[in-house]
């Protein structure tokens, strides 16, 4: 009678083993993405709290510098979309891109900040040059099924420097996005990053869900072996 039960318990015990290790897979691999996120978050706690450094010519992402050069205006571009609050109500904006040319160094792509859709040029234009102080922000890829770039319109949803340089008639451009950081006076646009970005960590979360899947599904396979073998040991 046992040997039957045991024989009945063969292939949910394989099914178990193998939805067990997914899960304990997922949990541990939400343990790691922890410790990585939580390094990222102490390099930017630590790049926010220096001083900005020049720009160096391949800097680590959310690396605080600045840049020296001049804005070509004509050339600015939008990125993304995005709804923000104001004075009088909601309002559909997108950020500014505009290249910095640069003295030696290849331009860069700056993100100057959020400007409304019906408003999508600097209250004041900049003139001569000027000095940028912002963050670095590594590439982006375009996002599956995401909003297309429309480059004759200038207009972009992934955060490509050297894709966006291309388009607007740039020979070369770094790699990388200075974001600016700042603040500006009431309705004057655009309007820069006021501090560096933090994202989100929920993965201990994450991790307690998956290993708590698997504690759940052990004792859920316990409780089928229990029921199996007494049923075999005592049948009606």
């Amino acid at each position: 009678m046992i040997r039957s039960g045991l024989r009945r318990l063969l292939w949910p015990g394989v099914l178990t083993a193998a939805m067990l290790a997914v899960l304990l897979a997922l949990g541990t691999w939400q343990l790691q993405r922890l410790a990585w996120k939580t390094a990222l978050l102490a390099d930017i706690e630590r790049g926010e709290a220096a001083a900005a450094i020049p720009l160096p010519p391949d800097p680590r992402p959310f690396t605080k510098a600045f840049a020296d050069g001049v804005l070509h205006e004509d050339l600015a571009a939008l990125y993304g979309s995005e709804v923000r609050t104001t004075a009088t109500g909601p309002v559909l904006g997108a950020h500014l891109l505009t290249p910095l040319e640069r003295q030696g160094a290849d331009p860069v792509i700056v993100d100057r900040g959020w400007v409304p859709a019906d408003h999508p040029r600097p209250t004041t234009p900049a003139t001569g040059p000027v000095r940028v102080e912002g963050y670095v922000r590594a590439p982006e890829a375009p996002i599956l099924f995401g909003a297309a770039d429309d480059p004759l319109a200038r207009r972009f949803f992934a955060l490509d420097p050297v894709a966006i340089g291309a388009s607007l008639g740039l020979s070369r451009t770094a790699s990388f996005t200075l974001v600016a950081l700042g603040t500006v006076p009431p309705n004057t646009y655009p309007i820069p990053a006021r501090q560096l970005p933090r994202p989100a960590n929920n993965h201990l979360m994450y991790a307690f869900t998956w290993f708590g899947l698997a504690g759940a599904l052990l004792a859920v396979f316990a409780s089928f072996c229990r029921t199996t073998l007494q049923r075999e040991a005592h049948p009606l």
